[in-house]
């Protein structure tokens, strides 16, 4: 998925698809484990979704504290 995508993705989807993608990381590390992958770059595709994925979510997350905490001052 592409950065643009992740960004126009709603919270709670977003949200939802981080937690199948650690779901399908999880499955696949304990199938590599009992047998190789046909491919491993999958295992790193996985892992960089989640990183994607948590990444915007971070960013939402700062951007709502920043914003209620510039709120906060300037009721003050």
């Amino acid at each position: 998925m592409k950065s643009q995508d992740i960004k126009a993705t709603p919270t709670r989807e977003l949200i939802e698809k981080y937690k199948e993608e650690k779901m399908r990381y999880q499955k696949l590390v304990f199938t590599d484990a009992v047998s190789k992958l046909d491919n491993p770059n999958k295992l790193r595709e996985t892992r960089r979704n989640i990183a994607r994925y948590l990444t915007e979510l971070n960013a939402r997350r700062i951007a709502f504290e920043t914003a209620a905490y510039n709120r906060k001052e300037n009721n003050d």
